[in-house]
């Protein structure tokens, strides 16, 4: 459905010079530079995917995005979408996908929000009975229906982030492009909005690439996940495959009967991994993966304990390294131009 081949974008951007003389030496003379802000993507995606496209702000998400959704072109480098060329912006290409962008809006500002959707359904030349049974459907599952008479510009972030989500599936695209679509949603809105997608995605094995800054979305939504950083692809695999080749420890919890004494002269809880917690009778350490047995072993010989867990570290704060990791490493300038 998508194939990404060597593709690439640079933007010229001005250095404007700081004060009133930068400004007037700046209509004489003015400096540029190169801004990379993707550079050499490549991947491809099957019918049906959910896929979670993560990088931190500025890694090129977003432009890749409306390259692929043919607002943009690339500097080199090539794709294809449902076999179109999308830059070309043919009619048959843009009848079969939908972009949506989570700090964009769609909805005309002052109207109804239905009305909006009715004049969706007339550019993608929907029946009326179509329209009433999508529309009927979505703003059931989405928790709508009582909203769409009311005007834009009155719904709260929620309710208008879930109309914007019916205007791009009112067509049932079989590609979505999603960009930040729960940015700045409550708790509840997200998790209507994760169940929403999940269902919609089952249903009409939609093709959706996802990119999202709440871990919960990846989690819960994506199997695959492609992270990308200073324009570049640098894992592209299962979200359990972070895990197993970035996360190289564990989070070992002991509960104490009582507080760590008596127990030797010898013995430093440093020895067994690095102390995160120690207090009030619990200790949590991270242990390397190859040493959680033998570490809890030996805990659990030489101390009081109650009760312990091991866990994995959280995917977020897994992410969160790589993403600090990378932009440790010398690069040439990124930009998510939005």
């Amino acid at each position: 459905m998508i194939e990404v081949d060597g593709l690439s974008r640079t933007f010229r951007s001005y250095r404007k010079e700081p004060g009133l003389k930068g400004a007037v030496r700046g209509l004489f003379s003015r400096k540029y530079e190169t801004v990379t802000a993707v550079s050499g993507v490549r991947f491809t995606v099957e019918e049906g995917e959910f896929v979670g496209f993560l990088g931190p702000n500025g890694a090129g998400k977003t432009t890749t995005l409306k390259m692929l959704s043919g607002l943009l072109h690339p500097t080199s480098g090539t794709a294809r979408v449902l076999g179109y060329l999308p830059w070309r912006r043919e009619d048959g290409y843009r009848r079969q996908f939908a972009l949506l962008l989570g700090q964009k809006n769609q909805l005309w500002w002052d109207l109804p929000a239905r009305d909006s959707l009715e004049l969706n359904a007339r550019i993608y030349g929907l029946s009326r009975e179509d329209f009433e049974r999508r529309l009927d459907q979505m703003a059931s599952l989405l928790g709508v229906g009582g909203k769409l008479a009311t005007a834009v510009r009155e719904l709260s972030l929620g309710e208008r982030m879930k109309c914007e989500l019916i205007a791009s599936l009112l067509h049932q695209p079989k590609v979505l492009f999603l960009d930040e679509p729960t940015i700045g949603l409550d708790v509840v809105s997200q998790k209507v909005v994760r169940e929403f997608l999940r269902e919609h995605n089952r249903l009409h094995r939609t093709t959706i690439l996802l990119t999202s800054h709440y871990m919960a979305d990846i989690q819960e939504l994506c199997e695959r996940v492609i992270v990308i950083d200073q324009g570049t692809v640098f894992f592209d695999g299962r979200l359990t495959e972070v895990l197993d080749r970035f996360a190289n420890f564990k989070v070992v919890t002991m509960t104490l009967e009582r507080e760590v004494g008596g127990v030797g002269a010898d013995f430093r809880l440093e020895q067994y991994g690095e102390v995160v917690a120690s207090e009030a009778g619990v200790l949590r350490l991270r242990v390397p993966r190859d040493r959680v047995t033998a570490t809890c072993k030996a805990l659990l010989d030489r101390l009081p304990v109650r009760d312990f867990s091991v866990e994995e570290v959280p995917v977020e704060e897994v992410i969160r390294q790589l993403f600090q990791r990378e932009a440790s490493r010398p690069a040439s300038v990124g930009s998510d131009s939005r």
